[in-house]
């Protein structure tokens, strides 16, 4: 299969290196059995054939994804401040929108996925 290719739109200069846990997507947006990110796996898989067997796939292109793509504000809370990049997969045949969510906590000067999903 060739390597997915992340669609280049604007550059990120408002983050810098960030932080993609691979236990969030194995045991949830990537995983079948999870309770609230199973519809998220199914969609994954119909959409891009990307399957929990993925997940390290998926945690390099969100990791590249935050590097090319400008995040987008949402809303800020005593947490932090979170944003969206909304970017496309290409992936074999297969191509997709797909929305990736972050935080860039209160303590910290870089962002952490909080979920990714197909749009």
């Amino acid at each position: 299969m060739a390597k997915p290719r992340v669609r280049r739109c604007d550059r990120n200069s408002e983050l810098p290196a960030s932080v993609v846990d691979i236990n969030k997507l194995r045991n949830y947006c990537l995983d079948p059995t999870h309770s609230k990110g199973k519809h998220k796996a199914r969609v994954f898989a119909a959409a891009l054939d990307l399957t929990i067997d993925n997940a390290e796939e998926l945690r390099d292109i969100l990791l590249s994804a935050v590097q090319v793509y400008d995040a987008k504000p949402t809303q800020q809370d005593e947490y932090g401040q979170y944003y969206v990049i909304d970017f496309i997969i290409t992936r074999g045949e297969k191509r997709a929108l797909v929305r990736s969510s972050w935080i860039v906590r209160i303590d910290e000067d870089f962002p952490r996925l909080t979920s990714c999903y197909v749009l």
